[in-house]
């Protein structure tokens, strides 16, 4: 049932082993046995999904605190430079392979089958993004169901879950001209007053965590938390079962919905009291800190446009052949970085407002990821007339953001798993199945993180399974497989018959020197300064927890060098033959991919 072509190729077209011509057999798929892949309806459903996957919680909690931590604007040069140098290079190879394979991020490494690993290690650190990154839309939508209340649950000192330290207000500023131990503010010393905790931070840490003493201590099950786990994880499978037909309509209100948000708050945050001296101290540069900001500009590059997951290369499959990729690139790399630009605006005039109420530096409210979206924004609604209205607009506004982000990268990780099972073994499993199966497997897993005990396993996947340094490795051999292995002149030419012109040169420049370089600097600069992860600078982990962090990151990593000695010992002969064995067993499904796609005209 298959169509059989016979090609002529020689030295100079394809293998380049020797002079003679030499014949390989290429079998298109049938449509009885090969269903055709799917496609978006409209480009714009793969733009809105790329948005709505790279756009998430580390532009909106992650990239204002190290903007404001770096200098301000200074901040704002190495991050450009390292974005065009190695981000924007990454992201469209990533989605330039997906569309040329009209693969998942596991098969369209068969450019290279000895290094087919690469594949399996995005797949491993994309199911474990897809496990704790959900945890946060959980505690956003626990905070969102709570803000339903005349008067919010974390703003005042009279709940079961209080204790005799909490203070409501602080009044900083009326210890400052007074001796510290006989000053009073009320009934209570300044010295009291020092030692006293905020609501806010009593209701995260002993309402919504209540959190025990250390990872060795799982305590018992949240169940209000869990209730809304599971109410996630039943959103994040009904927006990803029926595959890219869906999933392109849905994006269009959860990758547009948080700017609609950011705007309101940004319009009400400049009319709030101390906003603009919140934004100057965002934006204010400090010309001695550029000498030491670039680790954090690369590594907030890299995480933030998502690189190395694989969900690109998923949502790329899905294109059609001759879309011009390359200027997609540019643009969803220019929405990434303007979206955090724009986001740290609106947290630093709310911020800037809330140091103005209280009475302190601003230095002493700046946060960062959580410590932002669950302690730092909540106290400073409770400062705002109506709270309730701006707590739940804006801990809707972090659902949403994280929802997308969420589905699409379980879309990534089953379209991965999809495509390892082509012809009739495709029909018995059911992308709706599939679905279940991973949504249940991280839910098993996630149980682990709404204990007592959770939030330090939830600090533990973050640090380790899906950090930095797995990702900057992923992203070196990437670009060492495509520009040395397969060649970066012959994929500027694969690209150049998708979208009809070849890029400019500065890209293969980057794929084989540059980005390389930046990427493994940036890597073993967070190996040799590597520290210990803790909790809030007090817990100290057991030396078996970090051993378990580390065999979470290991196992990506170590994907890529197992696989190229399992394949070199299992195969026979020389060096050199065993060289062209494994060249030629990719050729059939390489050139299958382009040209099936290019003779349907897709």
């Amino acid at each position: 049932q298959a169509q059989l072509i016979v090609i002529q190729c020689t030295k100079r077209e394809l293998l380049r082993i020797n002079d003679r011509p030499i014949t390989l057999s290429v079998f298109f798929r049938s449509e009885g046995r090969y269903p055709e892949r799917e496609q978006w309806t409209r480009q714009m459903d793969f733009i809105m999904s790329c948005v709505g996957f790279a756009v998430g919680l580390g532009n909106v909690w992650r990239f204002p605190y190290l903007c404001y931590k770096n200098g301000g604007g200074v901040f704002l040069i190495p991050y450009l430079i390292i974005g065009v140098v190695g981000g924007i290079p990454i992201f469209f190879l990533e989605i330039a392979l997906g569309q040329f394979m009209k693969a998942g991020s596991i098969n369209v490494w068969n450019i290279a089958p000895l290094f087919k690993g690469l594949g399996y290690a995005s797949m491993v650190i994309v199911f474990f993004c897809n496990t704790y990154y959900i945890m946060v839309l959980a505690w956003a939508f626990y905070y969102f169901i709570k803000s339903f209340n005349a008067t919010l649950p974390w703003s005042t000192c009279d709940n079961p879950w209080n204790t005799p330290s909490c203070i409501e207000i602080f009044h900083h500023e009326d210890c400052l001209n007074g001796t510290i131990g006989n000053t009073t503010y009320g009934n209570m010393t300044c010295e009291e007053l020092a030692d006293g905790r905020s609501p806010i931070i009593e209701f995260w840490e002993n309402k919504v965590l209540n959190i025990s003493q250390g990872l060795d201590y799982p305590g018992s099950i949240n169940w209000e938390l869990l209730l809304c786990l599971a109410a996630v994880w039943v959103m994040v499978y009904f927006c990803v079962w029926k595959g890219v037909k869906s999933t392109g309509k849905i994006v269009y209100f959860t990758a547009t919905f948080p700017y609609v948000v950011l705007i309101i708050l940004l319009v009400r945050g400049v009319t709030l009291p101390g906003a603009y001296d919140g934004i100057m101290y965002y934006i204010k540069p400090d010309w001695s800190k550029l000498g030491e900001v670039w680790i954090d500009a690369g590594t907030q590059i890299f995480f933030s446009y998502a690189i190395g997951l694989g969900a690109l290369t998923a949502l790329g499959s899905y294109n059609r052949f001759n879309n011009d990729c390359y200027k997609d690139a540019f643009m969803l790399a220019l929405i990434n970085s303007g979206t955090s630009f724009f986001a740290g605006f609106v947290v630093f005039a709310i911020l800037g407002f809330m140091a103005n109420e209280q009475g302190v530096d601003i230095s002493q409210v700046a946060e960062t990821g959580p410590g932002l979206a669950f302690i730092a924004y909540p106290k400073a609604v409770t400062l705002m007339p109506m709270p309730p209205v701006w707590a739940a607009l804006f801990f809707f506004m972090l659902l949403v953001l994280g929802l997308d982000s969420q589905f699409v990268g379980v879309e990534g990780f089953v379209t991965g798993i999809l495509d390892l099972f082509p012809g009739k073994y495709y029909m018995r499993y059911k992308r709706e199945i599939s679905v279940a199966i991973c949504c249940l497997m991280c839910f098993i897993i996630d149980l682990s993180m709404v204990t007592q005990g959770g939030m330090y396993v939830f600090q533990l996947f973050d640090y380790y399974s899906a950090s930095g340094m797995t990702l900057l490795w992923q992203a070196f051999w990437e670009c060492i497989v495509v520009s040395w292995v397969y060649g970066a002149d012959r994929f500027m030419d694969d690209i150049a018959r998708m979208i009809g012109y070849r890029p400019f040169p500065w890209m293969k420049w980057c794929w084989s020197f540059i980005t390389p370089c930046v990427c493994i600097g940036i890597f073993l600069f967070h190996l040799f300064n590597y520290k210990p992860l803790t909790y809030n600078n007090t817990y100290v982990y057991p030396w078996w927890g970090e051993v378990i962090g580390w065999c979470m990151a290991l196992m990506s990593m170590l994907c890529i060098p197992v696989s190229v000695l399992y394949k070199l010992c299992r195969a026979t002969g020389t060096f050199k033959e065993v060289s062209i064995n494994i060249i030629l067993c990719s050729l059939p499904t390489w050139v299958a991919a382009s040209l099936a796609v290019r003779a349907l005209g897709q």
